[in-house]
């Protein structure tokens, strides 16, 4: 049994649920459709791939069928992590940008097919399914392939970010966008159906062929079309050259646990350099919503983005290994230029001597699986093929220009991504499979949930509740309304440079956490499900 104080929360308008077989999600619909794969004798892996697909039509604001996508899953055995981020094409390098675009960009564009890197999510779905899948992808799809062609009711607030983004001139105006997403000449009401039957034919088009229409089939060759007449580089022989890559994750021991994230090109290591940095810190003698604890937190995420920007990139292309960013001794290094009493600007640090969906789903079997697929900036790319209800990620912005830089473009090289799933185990048995969603704040919210859950005993609806903050740049911190006045105002009197923001979706990320409370086919599951969106935890 777990010792949480299921009493202690926050104002929220939700409850932790329990259950035997569990799918999380943001969007009802999706935890629903993972559900009935669970009651049809599939297992967690069904469920969740049948819950992302449904994502990719109710909550597009994040997430589509031109997404990456990351998991780890926990087999009933051992952990698994699995990298479903595509690659630069062919063409694209430091000189492609500048001819294209002049001299002097850091970045790639933000929209359009010079943004978009091989969409991955699909591939996830089909490795995950042929790995560890119980049932065919086909019936598994079944339930987005309704939604999709009978419609869904459009969200309070995925309404509110889909109506910001069709004001959006670069976004709205991106091809095929507004035929896909604005049909009426503008976002859907609250309450107003929405129906996608491009995107049910895709679906039926994944399922039949397990994916490979997709990379090197009509789907493919429609992608690459596209691109040509809209001045991108994409060809099918950059689909089909995808593959979707088994990784081992990497992993810190916080308190007794252990925290596991995928290795880069993703940021998760950025949580796990600050827990390691927190292991210095006796939390738990401070209160949890206090001016130390947080500051505290604030210096040791700093001091993680520090390091994480300036040397995380593409695996093969990094200049130190994870393993150094780890390493113990530069963590307690790290600790040690923390001020107890001032905020401060830290500068990356050389360890060599010398809007996004999460969702979780578990069964009473143990199948355990936390996973993640995301656009990276709301609708992405904004490039869209209406007839196929595709719309693209644009991942490629997160690449550098500049040769110097470890996250510089290359052919089939991976960008810097922001996605991020985690999963904590302890003794070498599964804990909990867990994420939140929301760009640089993801390892923000691995780090501020996980102290809650582990230094604090507060429970994983608790934990999600509880007000956040976000740090962006400098000494600039972002906090939600909700924290204490006196909290806010100490951490000013420190030097941090608070701004308090109301709109919790878009600053502070949201999360999805299932806690095993035991024999999973006896005492099951905890799950949580964060009110900063429209989605809750389905149980049986």
């Amino acid at each position: 049994m777990t010792h949480f104080d299921w009493t202690a929360g926050y104002p929220s308008r939700r409850m932790p649920v329990f259950g035997r077989n569990v799918v999380s999600t943001s969007h009802p619909l999706g935890a629903q459709a993972g559900l009935k794969m669970l009651h049809q004798g599939g297992n967690a892996v069904d469920a969740a791939i049948a819950s992302a697909a449904v994502m990719t039509l109710v909550e597009p604001c994040s997430n589509g069928l031109g997404s990456d996508a990351y998991c780890i899953l926990w087999d009933g055995k051992q952990l698994h992590g699995l990298n479903a981020s595509g690659g630069a094409p062919a063409a694209w390098t430091p000189d492609y940008f500048a001819a294209k675009y002049g001299e002097g960009r850091a970045r790639p564009p933000m929209r359009g097919w010079d943004s978009v890197t091989v969409p991955g999510a699909v591939g996830s779905w089909v490795a995950l399914s042929e790995r560890f899948g119980s049932l065919p992808l086909e019936e598994v799809l079944e339930p987005a392939i309704e939604i999709a062609e009978r419609g869904y009711l459009a969200p309070t607030v995925v309404q509110q970010k889909w109506d910001a983004a069709a004001k959006v001139r670069d976004l709205a105006g991106a091809p095929g966008f507004a035929e896909l997403f604005l049909p009426r000449g503008r976002a859907p009401e609250v309450g107003e159906l929405v129906t996608l039957p491009g995107a049910a034919r895709t679906l039926r088009a994944i399922g039949a062929t397990r994916g490979d229409a997709f990379y090197r089939g009509e789907i493919a060759e429609a992608m690459a079309a596209h691109a040509a007449a809209n001045g991108g580089a994409m060809t099918v022989a950059d689909l089909a050259a995808f593959r979707p890559e088994w990784v081992e994750p990497i992993a810190k021991t916080y308190r007794g646990y252990t925290v596991h994230e995928i290795p880069p090109n993703g940021q998760g290591i950025a949580a796990l350099i600050a827990l390691g940095i927190l292991s210095h810190f006796d939390l738990a003698e401070m209160e949890a919503d206090g001016v130390d604890a947080n500051h505290l937190q604030i210096e040791a995420m700093k001091l993680a983005f520090a390091d994480t920007y300036a040397h995380v990139a593409d695996l093969a292309h990094m200049r130190v290994t994870p393993a150094q960013l780890l390493d113990d001794a530069h963590l307690a290094e790290a600790a040690k230029l923390i001020d107890p009493r001032r905020a401060q600007v830290f500068a990356p640090r050389n360890p060599v001597k010398g809007g996004t969906i999460y969702l979780t789903a578990a069964d009473e079997s143990g199948m355990m699986v936390s996973f993640i697929q995301s656009n990276f900036m709301g609708f992405g790319s904004g490039v869209c093929l209406p007839e196929w209800g595709l719309s693209l990620q644009n991942r490629g912005h997160g690449f550098h220009l500049d040769p110097a830089s470890p996250n510089v473009v290359a052919p089939g090289k991976r960008p810097f991504q922001t996605i991020i799933p985690g999963f904590l185990t302890k003794d070498g048995q599964p804990v909990m499979s867990f994420g939140v969603m929301g760009g640089n704040m993801q390892p923000q919210g691995h780090m501020q949930t996980l102290v809650r859950m582990i230094d604090y005993a507060q429970n994983p609806q608790a934990a999600c509740d509880a007000p956040r903050w976000r740090f962006n740049a400098g000494l600039d911190i972002n906090v939600e309304a909700t924290m204490r006045a006196e909290t806010i105002a100490g951490l000013s009197a420190r030097g941090h440079e608070m701004s308090v923001i109301e709109d919790s979706y878009q600053d502070f990320g949201a999360g999805q956490f299932i806690w095993r409370m035991g024999d999973p086919g006896v005492e099951g599951y905890a799950a949580a499900s964060d009110p900063r969106r429209d989605g809750y935890a389905a149980v049986s």
